[in-house]
């Protein structure tokens, strides 16, 4: 049987990230347990992306991985559009609408399109790196046994290698394990969820007109529809949130038929559309876990939440939770060591896991009490609520403390930021 002081439960962007934030600050051993094999990028864009802000971007740079993960392929952009397809309101942001401070100083863009695939395997090859980190990837989970100082993790048997996985123990299990979470239905952690009666479609595109390093967004009647740059100056990623009918509706039709849908809906303004990929469709729900923390269990990312898309903000919001936890966690490592010593459990203090509780959670809850406001404010169509929304879009744009402050929160500096996400690089171990 193996010990480790953390196990953690999923090695996607979140998990790893909080795996080599924990160990740039301690000398404490992690597990990880992901069975999602690692594959190269091919020579073909991944349909799945995310946005990756300045503050995300800060947190990769503080890890030395942020060259890894560019090295591979990312797009930066540095204006964003966005417009009402049903009025005549728009919002242009450009780097120049950025409020000036120590943060955003040295900024050359707003932020990156960067499929995930490209982030994971940056972060995972650093983690192999890394004698602390030891990689479990062959056996499923089976079950979470809670003593009152560990946690015994046994694992299901393989079929496919016979090659049985012997137990392991650790202090902290942390769930990273999305948003189906594993490990959220061992802790038996009730569950706020609402469905946002929208479906996404995902898909790569081709834009004759070229992306021109812009993100573009384009409120329709039955959702928005995002087109995002890639590597490629022609190259789009789209993000279509719509009713599951029209979803459907959307899905069955030709491929040519269905560029001309996006076309049109982008009235024209990247050019004519081609589709280069299949098409990814997947139901949309906002959860939210009533308890981050339970016993000497915890839950980040996806596991903890999820929102809708509309403002590319999920992955940021999870990448700051693993910052958040490493920081407590570091921090209680580091006044046990002042002490002389770091006996048994000691850095495993409740308190300062539901200070991270408290300070994830609220943040988590603004995000999803905004994501909610911007969609609940592009749903109605009748005449009068256009005209005033359009009125209100087109004032906004040309308000410059606002813009500011909205571009700034895009950003990522907003709120109590984990110091992994302030621009001053920390100090290696």
């Amino acid at each position: 049987m193996q010990k480790f002081d953390l196990l953690i439960v999923g090695g996607g962007m979140v998990g790893l990230t909080l795996a080599l934030a924990i160990r740039q600050q301690t000398e404490l051993s992690i597990a990880i347990v992901d069975n999602t094999p690692v594959d190269e990028l091919g020579s073909e864009p991944e349909v799945r992306v995310s946005a990756i802000n300045a503050a995300s971007q800060q947190m990769f740079n503080n890890l030395n991985v942020w060259q890894d993960i560019i090295a591979q392929r990312a797009q930066p952009y540095h204006d964003m559009h966005i417009w009402d397809k049903a009025g005549y309101g728009q919002l242009d942001f450009a780097l120049k609408d950025v409020s000036n401070s120590m943060a955003t100083s040295n900024l050359e863009q707003l932020g990156f399109i960067i499929e995930n695939k490209a982030i994971r395997n940056a972060l995972w090859h650093k983690a192999e790196q890394d004698s602390g980190i030891t990689f479990f990837t062959d056996n499923k989970l089976d079950q979470l046994n809670f003593s009152d100082s560990e946690v015994f993790a046994t694992f299901a048997a393989n079929s496919d290698t016979d090659k049985p996985q012997m137990p392991v123990m650790a202090k902290l299990v942390v769930g990273a394990d999305g948003a189906n979470s594993w490990v959220r239905q061992q802790m038996n952690v009730p569950l706020i969820f609402r469905d946002y009666d929208h479906h996404a479609i995902v898909a790569t595109v081709k834009c004759k007109q070229g992306h021109q390093n812009t993100a573009w967004q384009v409120f329709l009647k039955n959702g928005p529809l995002a087109l995002l740059p890639l590597y490629q100056d022609n190259l789009c990623s789209i993000v279509w949130s719509t009713t599951p009918e029209e979803a459907s509706r959307l899905s069955t039709l030709s491929a040519e038929d269905f560029a001309k849908e996006i076309t049109a809906a982008s009235d024209g303004k990247l050019g004519q559309v081609s589709l280069e990929s299949e098409r990814f469709t997947y139901p949309l729900t906002m959860r939210f876990a009533q308890e981050f923390v339970k016993g000497s269990t915890v839950l980040v990312g996806d596991a903890a939440h999820t929102i809708h898309p509309l403002a590319g903000q999920g992955v940021n919001l999870g990448l700051l939770d693993a910052a958040a936890l490493a920081q407590i966690i570091s921090q209680q490592v580091s006044k046990e060591q002042q002490k002389g010593s770091l006996d048994d459990n000691a850095w495993l203090s409740d308190k300062s896991l539901q200070q991270f509780a408290r300070w994830r959670k609220s943040e988590a809850a603004e995000m999803i009490t905004a994501m909610e406001a911007i969609k609940q404010t592009f749903t109605p169509q009748q005449g009068a609520i256009k005209l005033i929304r359009g009125l209100g879009m087109s004032l906004l744009n040309n308000i410059k403390p606002a813009k500011a402050l909205m571009i700034n929160q895009a950003l990522g500096f907003k709120g109590e930021l984990p110091e992994l996400a302030k621009p001053i690089q920390r100090q290696q171990k």
